[in-house]
């Protein structure tokens, strides 16, 4: 569990830092690339929380 909620962190940072390139240079690719490392970070961490949620429903 804390291995993943390390991973989640990282890609969050991972974003972080292409969005602060962005900011430098202006290209927009690290825009692109930060959009999508937070998009699938955000579904997989929906998805982890949720398995947990309905481990402790059931």
């Amino acid at each position: 569990m804390v291995l993943f909620r390390g991973l989640i962190l990282l890609s969050l940072l991972a974003a972080g830092v292409s969005f602060a390139f962005y900011a430098g240079t202006g290209n927009p690719r690290y825009r692109r690339l930060g959009w999508l490392i937070l998009k699938w970070t955000l579904l997989a961490a929906f998805g982890f929380f949720a398995v947990l949620i309905a481990e402790r429903v059931f």
